[in-house]
């Protein structure tokens, strides 16, 4: 008996990898799968009064999502089908008649309970995903509406009760439902981070790298208010006076009888009698 015991369990242990293998890979295992990458829960606290740990914001983009205060016991259901959402009245029936028998004559109906249908473009948090089997359904909370938040179900069902393809499905609920990008998340390819140059493979000659860009040019000054310097210029019969005058006091004066030399940095002034006869 024993033995028996142990040849089960022991099938059982190799069986359940191969169980879990085929679930992920089922339709609904797919479609889990996909959900849960693309959607954080958001966590409230037991009375449903606030929010624990912030989730995914999802953004609403059909108008007609009813949803009931949190202090009702139960919230409403929405369905999604033919392009429009629209409450399941026979579920909120039930649900409105529970509340009532749950709470005798003094519990609220299914008409008293406060209420707020959000319409394209309003958001709210996705508190949980339900796999039901004719559908998938979206418990939603709201932020607080004047002091109230507001809670409510949004149920994607199968077409004749078969789910259909995840890329499928996945598609419907975007057309109702989809995730506010992070305030930190990258907004177009501008703010993207370049990928990584790929490593030369052995044998493979190296491309040369593309040469830098040029710096830009800096723009010539602008145009100075003083007016340019003017050219000194000496004539020939000048005096010695007018070429000090011109030039200055020269670095040397050199005097040979009726000729003088006056010697400047670049420039070479020969008089005769007192006038100027050369320049060099």
């Amino acid at each position: 008996m024993q033995s028996s015991r142990r040849l089960v369990a022991a099938s059982m242990l190799l069986l359940a990898p191969g169980a879990m293998l085929l679930y992920s890979q089922s339709p609904v295992g797919d479609l889990q799968n996909r959900l849960n990458s693309q959607f954080s829960l958001t966590k409230i606290t037991a009375d449903r009064s606030d929010i624990v740990t912030a989730g995914s914001v999802l953004v609403l983009h059909k108008d007609g999502l009813l949803m009931y205060t949190t202090d009702a016991p139960s919230p409403p259901l929405s369905n999604y089908r033919d392009g429009r959402l629209q409450q399941s009245a026979g579920a909120n029936f039930a649900r409105g008649l529970g509340i009532s028998l749950l709470h005798g004559s003094n519990g609220q109906n299914l008409a008293n309970i406060p209420r707020r249908t959000f319409v394209s473009g309003e958001k709210f948090w996705l508190t949980g995903i339900e796999y039901v089997a004719d559908g998938v359904v979206f418990d939603v909370y709201s932020d607080p509406f004047n002091n109230v938040r507001y809670y409510g179900q949004l149920k994607f069902p199968f077409s004749k009760g078969a789910m259909p393809p995840a890329d499928a499905m996945m598609r419907t609920i975007e057309e109702v439902l989809t995730v506010q990008p992070s305030d930190n998340a990258p907004q177009g390819a501008d703010n993207q981070t370049p990928a990584p140059a790929a490593p030369p493979l052995p044998g493979v000659p190296t491309a040369p790298a593309s040469p830098a860009a040029m710096a830009p040019i800096a723009p010539p000054p602008p145009p100075s208010d003083q007016p340019p310097a003017q050219t000194k210029t000496i004539s020939i019969g000048q005096s010695k006076d007018d070429v000090i005058g011109i030039l200055g006091q020269p670095s040397k004066d050199i005097k040979l009888g009726a000729k003088e030399i006056l010697v400047y940095t670049d420039m070479k002034v020969t008089l005769l009698d007192g006038k100027v006869s050369d320049v060099e």
